[in-house]
């Protein structure tokens, strides 16, 4: 996973201080589980921001995720949804936590709301290749080949 990592991440800055423990915190005190990919990523970055292709991703530090989903108020808007980054522009990108089916979704910030949620990959890993390949929107029907 470490190849795969580093070549979808080339200009993407890591944080590099490593969130395991944090991270277990935070599942512990939401009582979620994050997939192992993610949790590989913290480990490894606890976050950080770049271009993935065309795409730019902030991906939000261990410490962020609680403060920034109380702040814009995602469990009242869009319960079931756990933000864990964002574009750099409008829109978020966050587990939806309401199945047993964990995917991540996309979101805009203003008018959040569950039913903008779409679905733009199954994995944090997808997430990467989705926007490493991404010539526009992560949406299935605007993404064209490599």
């Amino acid at each position: 996973m470490a190849d795969a990592f580093n070549a979808l991440l080339e200009n993407f800055r890591g944080n590099e201080e490593s969130a395991s423990d944090a991270l277990a915190s935070v599942e512990r005190a939401l009582g979620i589980h994050f997939p192992e990919d993610y949790r590989d990523f913290m480990a490894r970055m606890n976050g950080g921001e770049g271009f993935i292709g065309k795409q730019y991703l902030i991906a939000w530090r261990v410490e962020e995720i609680v403060p920034f989903n109380r702040d814009y108020q995602v469990s009242e808007f869009a319960p079931g949804i756990l933000l864990i980054a964002s574009s750099g522009g409008g829109e978020g990108f966050g587990y939806d936590f309401r199945s047993d089916e964990t995917t991540i979704v996309q979101v805009p910030f203003i008018g959040l709301i569950l039913r903008h949620a779409k679905t733009v990959a199954s994995s944090f890993t997808e997430l990467l290749i989705r926007m490493h390949a991404s010539h526009g929107s992560l949406l299935r029907y605007e993404i064209q080949g490599p």
